[in-house]
């Protein structure tokens, strides 16, 4: 009878801690500085965060205790998914056409869901029908509007993008925005989900499954540079924030966008619509801003495989570029802004 006491005890402990598991996750320690710095169009970013949505729920704002359940989040995601891939703009015939998959990991910073959320406004508006974009985010305010950034729905998503897309033929441009750690992983954190992290390993086996033949991977984080050497590979494009030892920088719950997201997103993609061109463009002017704030130089990286540059330029054939899109984040969400 003792020994039945004792065992049951036992199971109820070892329950209590898988629920404290499942229901807190975990999260990784943030790496990527949060220099203040002034603004203007040849500025580095400003302080402030957040972006823009008009489904945003403001309930929301105080979630988990308001808002959807946890439970109704998770189980949400696969219809979510699938509305966002629904909602695509047709794909233009006879065309080479861009899909554009933004990645925002962390739900603790508006600054990643400004980068995701621009990211498809900018390609979607600027470069006409052929551009097509999915949003993925982390952030209490987008609960119910854009599926989650994390590793299932990225899978999901770009199932249903092969059905879509003539992989064959179209370009895949992914852009992942988060904190990036020492050993190359990204953050993917969305409190109180207990969401998987992605490697660099993980995030080519990923693409490695897929049948798509041309890809630009953007990946805007710290030591961002060692996703290099497992993404490489002949038709595809790979940009990142920093190299493999180095911090990238303006990040945090006082910043409206990285340098990294205003330097190539904001300032050089509404310049040109050559990807190479606007990296060239953006590793100069993030060069000057860290010189300027006296900052460890990023060093942003790039790697072209053979083929992907003259499969981006069949693409610009067909885009005649419209005016610059503005970056114009909204007030900060309420988690964002009790932290600053």
């Amino acid at each position: 009878m003792r020994m039945r006491t004792l065992l049951t005890a036992l199971l109820s402990f070892a329950a209590g801690v898988l629920v404290m598991l499942l229901v807190t996750g975990h999260r990784a320690p943030p790496n990527q500085e949060k220099p203040s710095v002034a603004a203007s169009s040849s500025a580095a970013p400003a302080p402030a965060s957040s972006s823009s949505d008009t489904d945003d729920n403001d309930d929301n704002d105080n979630w988990p205790s308001q808002g959807p359940s946890p439970e109704q989040v998770i189980y949400s995601q696969p219809t979510m998914v699938s509305q966002a891939v629904s909602k695509l703009s047709p794909r233009v015939p006879d065309k080479t056409n861009l899909y554009l998959v933004t990645f925002a990991g962390d739900g603790g910073e508006d600054v990643f869901r400004n980068e995701a959320e621009y990211a498809a406004q900018l390609f979607t508006q600027r470069f006409g029908p052929t551009a097509h974009a999915v949003v993925l985010e982390n952030n209490p305010t987008t609960l119910q509007s854009h599926p989650l950034a994390s590793w299932s729905n990225l899978e999901a998503t770009l199932d249903q993008l092969t059905t879509v897309m003539k992989p064959d033929q179209d370009i895949l441009v992914l852009y992942m925005t988060s904190h990036g750690d020492e050993d190359h992983n990204l953050l993917v954190d969305m409190d109180p989900l207990p969401l998987d992290q992605i490697g660099a390993p993980d995030l080519a086996g990923i693409l490695k499954k897929r049948a798509f033949k041309w890809k630009v991977v953007v990946v805007n984080a710290c030591y961002s540079g060692g996703f290099v050497p497992d993404l490489r590979g002949p038709g595809t494009l790979v940009l990142t924030a920093a190299r493999t030892d180095r911090s990238s920088f303006g990040c945090g719950s006082d910043s409206d966008i990285t340098y990294f997201g205003k330097a190539w997103l904001v300032d050089a993609l509404n310049k040109t619509d050559n990807l190479v061109d606007a990296f060239q463009i953006a590793k100069r002017d993030i060069s000057g801003w860290e010189a300027q704030d006296k900052l460890t130089p990023s060093e942003p990286q790039m790697d072209v495989g053979a083929g992907i540059a003259q499969q981006l330029e069949a693409w610009r054939k067909e885009v005649a570029p419209a005016p610059a899109v503005p970056f114009m984040p909204p007030p900060p969400s309420a988690s964002n802004a009790s932290a600053q």
